[in-house]
């Protein structure tokens, strides 16, 4: 019996993928799209049975050749880019593709855990998953959001498990190949790297320079998440998946500049030693993002904690230092 993983050999299938691993699961049909094939080095310490691309594999999966062949689906592929303009590629690649999933382990009776996203909130405060607080800002976020609407409408007569994860702000091991698209903790570490500073954008909507908050969450404590769920086929829903906590942009900064500096064997500075000393600077915000961006974020985790996760969530200060060693390890 396989375990599919969608998005396999992207930054959060490949750590999901990994963790299975690291519970003696090998039976994994990996699907994903190798057209960016520096993707690979994701998989290279993993162990799967197959691999597929993601239009086979969706032919197979149509002509029945899994039926009754598969425990599981852990869908994490999509385009992830918040920039993308292609509404027509993000529909068929976002939407399309999770419902004729959703159909296939419906009809099969097969547990179906997805990624969603905390852009289905857009701009507003209140972070809670509920149609009322859903608004948005991309057309990534819509995608998301829409699916989400079709497994609303499908949960009370579902057939099998229906688990959707708003990620928030995932950082972590294993994301080098979405360049642009990844963290600002990765992108924080190789500034300081190359640069000996980091860069953050000036204030907006409000807030001081470096002092929009989202709620980082380390890829480690999704994957915790998601097994969490596995393990428990008998809750469905829609979840946040963030800390439940914000932390500033600067506070992020700083921890990276301490961790980095801490493999050199030099001792953590607060902030504003940091700002002075120049490690860390303002840049304009960029006009393109303008209306686009969210100056804020933190997950709401009271339906999570509800379904019975009751594991915490690494701060900032904590998965940074982990994500950084990671980091000068393999980059």
């Amino acid at each position: 019996m396989y375990t599919i993983v969608t998005g396999a050999a992207g930054f959060i299938g490949s750590n999901i993928v990994k963790a299975l691993n690291e519970r003696g699961v090998t039976d994994i049909l990996a699907v994903d799209n190798l057209e960016r094939a520096e993707k690979f080095k994701n998989l290279v310490d993993c162990d799967i049975a197959d691999y597929l691309g993601k239009d086979d594999f969706l032919a197979r999966l149509r002509a029945g050749q899994f039926d009754g062949a598969v425990r599981a689906v852990l869908h994490q592929g999509a385009c992830s880019d918040t920039m993308e303009t292609d509404g027509h590629y993000m529909m068929e690649n976002n939407f399309r593709y999770s419902l004729a999933l959703l159909d296939w382990c419906q009809a099969g009776k097969i547990p179906f855990l997805y990624a969603s996203s905390a852009a289905t909130y857009g701009g507003g405060n209140d972070f809670r998953e509920e149609r009322a607080f859903e608004a948005p800002l991309n057309v990534y976020g819509y995608s998301k959001f829409l699916f989400d609407q079709i497994v609303r409408r499908r949960l009370a007569t579902a057939t099998a498990q229906i688990a959707g994860f708003r990620y928030f702000n995932v950082y972590g091991p294993r994301e080098t190949h979405k360049g642009r698209m990844a963290s600002v903790a990765f992108h924080h570490y190789h500034q300081f790297r190359d640069n000996g500073r980091v860069k953050l954008f000036e204030g907006c909507d409000g807030y001081a320079n470096g002092e929009q908050k989202r709620d980082f969450v380390y890829v480690g404590d999704v994957t915790k998440v998601n097994l969490f769920f596995l393990d428990h086929p008998e809750k469905s829903g829609i979840f946040n998946v963030g800390t439940g906590h914000a932390q500033s942009f600067n506070e992020l900064a700083a921890a990276n500049v301490n961790s980095c500096r801490a493999l050199k064997g030099k001792a953590a500075e607060p902030l504003d030693v940091l700002l002075k000393q120049g490690f860390i600077e303002y840049i304009p915000f960029p006009e393109a993002l303008k209306g686009k961006y969210q100056s804020f974020t933190q997950a709401d985790l009271t339906k999570l904690r509800e379904a019975g996760y009751e594991a915490p969530f690494a701060r900032v200060e904590e998965g940074v230092a982990h994500y950084v060693r990671w980091l000068n390890d393999h980059v």
